[in-house]
């Protein structure tokens, strides 16, 4: 990526994280206005990018909360498609830089700057709410309410890219007790990808596209079932869950970042580059997307 190309995509990130995780701060339904701020903005970039916009409202309790979702006007409308989602809520206690404002981001900026023409199938933005607990693994989390819509629409979901937590790198990295990537040097600058079996052709054409960007390495890691062996697993399971391929891209979490779930989540503690790569690998990754299956 060139110079003046990553200076544009690192300030254009960091304007995103900065309006997420410092102007408004914890985005969570115990401060109801953050979650509607938080929402608005997300609906203005999709709009300024010349997506079409719908906002799939429900709700939660006495709250009425929102997944923003976006495509381009070409594709608005299409029953078959490839998502590419992140939680833009946080727990109460943190602003929530990484966890998950870093993912927010990457989302935005690729939704600005993707040439959807150039796919092989439409690709829909998701901008889901209510990640974190107390709705985590409950039917009020935001991606469970969009896959069932899915379902209830008879759409089919290609497959799902799921953005958690990518904007943190260290020096060291720890591993949780079984996966390790093979190769691993230690050091808390690759993006993971993880996925189950269900998810290995759709890994695979996506690891294609991220092994094309030099600036990102990138290690992968499929899991022979669908068990919840990573603790706090992200939106990628509600579509484990409903039988449909998904991986979630990480810079692992809690493995490397020390601030998570903390006050001290903040954005000063991120790394702009590695973002503006990750948007680069992406944009690579859905390049390499097969098209839908053609209906006997």
């Amino acid at each position: 990526m060139a110079n003046r190309e990553l200076d544009i995509l690192r300030d254009a990130l960091r304007e995103h994280v900065n309006a997420l995780a410092v102007d408004i701060g914890p985005r969570t339904p115990s401060i109801p206005d953050s979650l509607v701020r938080a929402a608005n903005y997300i609906h203005s970039v999709f709009e300024d990018a010349g997506l079409t916009v719908s906002e799939q409202d429900y709700d939660y309790y006495d709250q009425r909360v929102t997944n923003l979702l976006g495509t381009v006007p070409a594709s608005a409308g299409a029953s078959a498609y490839y998502v590419v989602g992140a939680h833009y809520d946080t727990v109460p206690s943190t602003p929530g830089a990484d966890d998950n404002a870093s993912a927010v981001a990457v989302l935005l900026e690729l939704a600005r700057r993707l040439r959807q023409a150039r796919l092989k199938a439409p690709v829909l933005f998701a901008a889901f709410t209510l990640e974190e607990p107390p709705a985590y693994l409950t039917g009020h989390q935001g991606s469970r309410i969009f896959v069932r819509n899915c379902q209830s629409r008879g759409d089919c979901v290609l497959g799902a890219i799921i953005l958690e937590m990518v904007g943190y790198t260290a020096p060291r990295q720890h591993y949780p007790f079984l996966p390790r990537w093979p190769g691993y040097s230690g050091q808390g600058d690759f993006i993971g990808i993880i996925g189950n079996w269900r998810s290995l052709h759709l890994g695979r054409a996506v690891l294609r596209g991220f092994r094309k960007n030099k600036g990102l390495p990138a290690e992968s890691l499929f899991l022979p079932f669908d068990g919840r062996i990573l603790p706090e697993l992200s939106d990628h399971a509600s579509f484990w869950d409903a039988a449909l391929p998904a991986l979630m891209v990480t810079d692992t979490a809690f493995f490397r970042n020390p601030n998570y779930p903390l006050p001290s989540d903040t954005i000063d503690t991120l790394d702009f580059t590695f973002m503006a790569e990750l948007v680069r690998s992406l944009e690579l990754a859905l390049l390499e997307l097969p098209p839908a299956p053609t209906k006997s």
